[in-house]
């Protein structure tokens, strides 16, 4: 599953005729390849990134498309080869062309925190030079990984716009705190999963916290107005998500209602999403 490009404005994507160029990363030993899947879910396309020579590391490998993978393997082999593959999850946009990368360098170990991998990660952990960060949320599953002052962090922060949290037992809550523990860290560049560079990793991760505040308000808002059904909130406290990600902010409100219940602030009458099924990336 892929991410959504924000809930607060009208997404705007397709192909560019630099799709394929590289992202280059000054003052550090990183290049990104932006695969081309542009989408409402995907925004310009999802980022692969790799660091190190002899060996490399590389972090989301994205979707299985000949060209992006023959770029990534190109990288890779100029750079003396793979370390290993590091997933921050295992949505397919970010996962589906691992087996395509292991044909072109076998025995490259591939780690993540679920899922038939050779490397289970758990916060804290590392893999090769990149230490594993737990931020739930988008999926329960869902790592960063710094590399010193820099964070790959796939759909938890996001280059523009912001993320659906998926509604898991306690995901919005994990998520907050997901926010402040990168926030801790003090870092000096964001590498995401879609977008571009985030180059005040301070200013986005306070922005971000402060949207999911904004959006909490305006529910509780819409709940004392008398709203109960799921089109009313999504109309009182998503008004400003296009037609398009209508169904990313269902998925973000079920999300919201689980913490206010959790907490004990939902009132019993309230109507919650029906279960959820992602469109296809």
């Amino acid at each position: 599953m892929s991410v959504t490009s924000a809930e607060a404005r009208t997404p705007v994507w397709g192909c560019h005729p630099d799709q394929m160029a590289p992202i280059d990363v000054p003052g550090h030993d990183i290049v990104g390849l932006r695969a081309d899947n542009p989408g409402p879910y995907t925004l310009s396309g999802t980022n692969s990134w790799i660091t190190g020579h002899s060996p490399a590391w590389l972090i989301d490998p994205g979707p299985s498309l000949a060209l992006h993978v023959s770029a990534l393997a190109a990288e890779l082999e100029r750079r003396g080869g793979l370390g290993g593959i590091a997933l921050t999850h295992d949505h397919l946009d970010h996962s589906e062309a691992v087996p395509a990368i292991r044909e072109r360098f076998p025995g490259a170990p591939v780690a993540a925190s679920r899922g038939a991998v050779d490397v289970m990660l758990g916060a804290g952990d590392r893999f090769g030079p990149l230490e594993a960060i737990a931020t739930p949320g988008h999926s329960p599953d869902h790592l960063s990984f710094v590399l010193g002052p820099v964070a790959f962090t796939g759909d938890a922060v996001l280059g523009e716009g912001s993320v659906f949290i998926s509604p898991d037992p306690g995901a919005l809550a994990g998520y907050l705190e997901a926010l402040r523990r990168l926030r801790a860290r003090k870092l000096e560049l964001i590498c995401p999963g879609h977008g571009p560079l985030v180059h005040d990793p301070d200013a986005r991760l306070e922005q971000y916290l402060a949207h999911r505040a904004e959006r909490e308000q305006r529910l509780l808002a819409a709940i004392a107005s008398g709203r109960r059904s799921v089109d009313e909130l999504l109309d009182a406290a998503w008004s400003d998500a296009p037609a398009e990600l209508r169904f990313a902010a269902a998925v973000t409100l079920a999300a919201h209602l689980d913490k206010l219940a959790d907490e004990g602030r939902l009132p019993a009458d309230v109507e919650r999403p029906a279960a959820w099924a992602a469109p296809a990336a």
